[in-house]
């Protein structure tokens, strides 16, 4: 029962309405201040911001540079959930994460590596099959140097948005309107959109959307029906993380010096919708076959308990044990 963990914190709806704008705030305002900053100090930085091309600001600052700072502002909201969590809600951070009486970091790993090596296996059977497409960028130096900025923040960064949406917002969500149904659809829409200002939906267009949004549902189900955040916090890391250190565009929201760089002129097409319609299901049944997951209308559409059931329940097993 994990949205029904947030009962061992103040649950009261208020404390999320203020959180869930608060985090929002410290994100789109506070944690930006240093990479504003930074683009003020440098010659046409300022002209950069103001345009929002992506690209723009990392040659301003170095791709490197950028990235750091970029994937800084992710780390201060990250903090920011903590924070309301801990000081708002008195809830613990582990529970925040799982229903199970530990985070389970086997779980986490095993969703990193299996996605890490899907997509790596992606990414080079596309090369293979149209190696046109790319050219070969390694730089020795400036590789080194991006592997470990994203290896040190981007889990930060995809840890935020699964902690923040996933995590903070699903358990609120699903306390306030008593059903799990809402939360899932809710936050999962609310994923794809926040991706609408990537420069990949301007060179694409919003068909891309498709990919986004199906990607926070699958997150989203994984969540509920796993009970807990774990797998969504390694398929996130993984994913962005295989995507930042091999394969780069100046089209796409992670522009660094990755591996390769592709130079093909992007066309939205069926490789949109592979991921949400074959590669996500298979992953599902895998996941539901290693992990025993039944009663799955249940646990995607059905009611959540009232505190007051989930204490009974909970007293229960304690006394069961």
């Amino acid at each position: 029962m994990y949205i029904e963990q947030a009962y061992k914190g103040l649950s009261e709806g208020w404390r999320y309405i203020l959180g869930i704008l608060g985090v929002l705030f410290v994100w789109q305002t506070i944690a930006a201040v240093p990479l504003v900053a930074a683009l003020a100090l440098k010659d046409g930085g300022m002209s950069a911001m103001m345009s929002g091309d992506i690209g723009a600001m990392s040659d301003v600052l170095g791709s490197n540079t950028f990235l750091f700072l970029m994937l800084l502002s992710f780390a201060i909201a990250l903090l920011s959930v903590f924070i309301f969590v801990k000081f708002v809600h008195k809830q613990s951070l582990a529970s925040l994460t799982t229903s199970r009486k530990k985070v389970d970091y086997k779980r986490i790993w095993f969703a990193f590596f299996l996605w890490s090596a899907i997509s790596i296996s992606f990414i080079f059977l596309d090369i293979w099959l149209s190696p046109e497409d790319y050219e070969f960028n390694f730089n020795l130096v400036p590789f080194l140097t991006l592997a470990i900025v994203a290896i040190c923040m981007i889990p930060l960064q995809t840890s935020m948005e699964e902690y923040y949406m996933r995590g903070y917002m699903m358990q609120g969500l699903g306390v306030m309107t008593k059903n799990r149904w809402f939360p899932l659809v809710f936050t999962s829409l609310l994923f794809g959109l926040l991706h609408i200002m990537n420069p990949e939906v301007e060179k694409l267009g919003y068909g891309i959307l498709i990919f986004y949004i199906g990607t926070g549902f699958f997150l989203g189900i994984i969540t509920l029906m796993d009970e807990g955040l774990e797998l969504a916090l390694g398929f996130h890391a993984a994913n962005n993380l295989t995507t930042a250190l091999l394969v780069t565009a100046d089209w796409t929201a992670f522009q660094t010096d990755s591996l390769y760089r592709d130079v093909s002129d992007p066309v939205l097409g069926w490789d949109i919708l592979v991921p949400v319609l074959v590669v996500f299901p298979i992953l599902l049944v895998l996941f539901s076959k290693k992990y025993e997951w039944s009663n799955w209308k249940e646990k995607l559409t059905g009611k959540v308990l009232s505190k007051e059931e989930f204490l009974a329940l909970e007293k229960e097993e304690i006394v069961q044990h």
